[in-house]
């Protein structure tokens, strides 16, 4: 009998009851990359012609992203994973409605720079989760370049009356990848040549993307150009798998000595390489299967262990804490396992994301019996400590449901996770995938 069942409760409509585990075994595909299939979808939109695309995200997010895109004129046709997306040659349409980017903020910043150069006026909203995360970050780099945006007080709706835009020359003052990519898409179709610096190297989808479609840039160091005027052809791609989704199973596979996991077709992209290097550091045994290259993007299949050594632990902070801003979640949620524990520093931007992150997996392990430090940019989490079973809200976050998930595996006793379903954001096959792989 399945020890992971759904059950109805007055809190949430299916929380899941996932039980402890005595090992963690299998081979799985993850769902095609959410944040390269957000800029293939975007990038299709506004390209001459059809892109196909196989292996495209599951998740909602990204589904809200070509759903913007078809209410600006593109053509979507979807059977199963794969898209079909007939773009506008440029000449995005003007909506008849708001532009729903549903719970998906990378739909909302990104999408942003492909719209404000169109002379329209564009309202883009979302759910309630997404009214609340910084929207001002965007509105300061396209502002500069010509567009009229509208927020309140820094958040959404946002209200764009788009236009033609000039170039310029931009410093981001935080690491984030959407606002790299919501200036680039804006350049793109800009008068001049945008230039672009990140003091911390971001994710680099966006240039592989644009390159792909045809578009040409160049990068001098920690500078990225684009030219205006260029025109995007549409791709036939493959979407590599989540590495972010593959993090809760790589997680997991460190939490028992006889673990064998494999991750087919996975995105190995050097920007996102990070995670394995932590991974590694905290005792896992990575070996790299097959590795190819597909419109820029790595993707390979790799076999994980643990260590004979075991579970040990980790200081993540500085840049490491950006680059690895998705996933600290889950690394927090196992590092009670660990044998030196793992402090996380520096990664203030959780407490900005679907939920406030650092303040969810606190609450969350001490309900689980664990003891903790929370600073505002991070957590000091012990190791050498045993969890038992808890009631854990997700507070509707997806990578919240899903670390917790790992952390029940080596629990004494069952968890009940409320708010589960908010898995579907970004991986819908989560609960089925680990019940095949949690052996009991």
């Amino acid at each position: 009998m399945s020890s992971i069942t759904t059950q109805q409760t007055s809190t949430s409509p299916t929380p899941q009851i996932v039980g402890p585990a005595r090992s963690f075994q299998g081979s799985v595909t993850v769902p095609g990359d959410k944040s390269i299939s957000h800029r293939y979808a975007m990038l299709a939109g506004l390209a001459e012609g059809t892109t196909r695309l196989n292996n495209f995200s599951t998740g909602a997010d990204p589904h809200s992203t070509l759903g913007c895109m078809e209410a600006l004129g593109a053509s979507v046709v979807k059977a199963g994973t794969s898209i079909e997306v007939t773009g506008t040659a440029g000449a995005l349409q003007q909506p008849t409605g708001n532009l729903d980017c549903g719970n998906s903020g990378s739909t909302m910043r990104m999408l942003a720079g492909i719209i404000a150069p169109h002379p329209y006026t564009f309202t883009l909203i979302g759910d309630h989760s997404l009214t609340m995360r910084p929207m001002e970050r965007i509105r300061k780099p396209l502002a500069a370049m010509g567009a009229r945006i509208d927020l309140i007080d820094g958040h959404a709706p946002m209200t764009i009356h788009g236009g033609p835009l000039k170039a310029i020359d931009f410093e981001t003052p935080i690491p984030s990848a959407q606002v790299k990519t919501a200036v680039l898409f804006a350049g793109l179709q800009a008068e001049g040549t945008t230039s672009l610096s990140e003091a911390v190297r971001t994710r680099d989808h966006s240039e592989h993307a644009l390159r792909a479609f045809g578009a040409t840039l160049t990068r001098k160091g920690e500078r990225l150009s684009i030219a205006g005027g260029q025109r995007l052809t549409g791709i036939d791609a493959t979407v590599p798998g989540d590495i972010s989704s593959a993090a809760f199973f790589l997680s997991a596979a460190l939490l028992f000595p006889d673990s064998n996991l494999v991750l087919d077709s996975i995105g190995m992209n050097p920007t996102r390489a990070a995670l394995l290097d932590v991974i590694a550091t905290l005792g896992g045994k990575i070996k790299v299967l097959m590795v190819e290259e597909h419109n820029g993007e790595m993707i390979g299949t790799i076999q994980v262990n643990r260590s004979p050594e075991g579970l040990k632990g980790a200081q993540i902070a500085g840049a490491l804490s950006a680059q690895l801003i998705d996933e600290l979640p889950v690394l927090a949620a196992i590092a009670p396992y660990t044998r030196d524990g793992v402090t996380i520093r520096d990664a203030k931007e959780l407490r900005i994301k679907e939920s406030d992150r650092i303040a969810l997996v606190a609450k969350n392990l001490k309900a689980m019996g664990a003891e903790l430090t929370e600073f505002e940019d991070g957590l000091a989490i012990p190791g050498n400590q045993q969890l038992h079973g808890a009631e854990i809200d997700s507070g509707s976050d997806h990578r919240i449901a899903m670390a917790f998930a790992i952390a029940a595996l080596r629990a004494t006793s069952e968890n009940v996770i409320h708010g589960a379903d908010a898995a579907a954001i970004s991986f819908p096959e989560f609960f089925q995938f680990l019940n095949e792989l949690a052996q009991r």
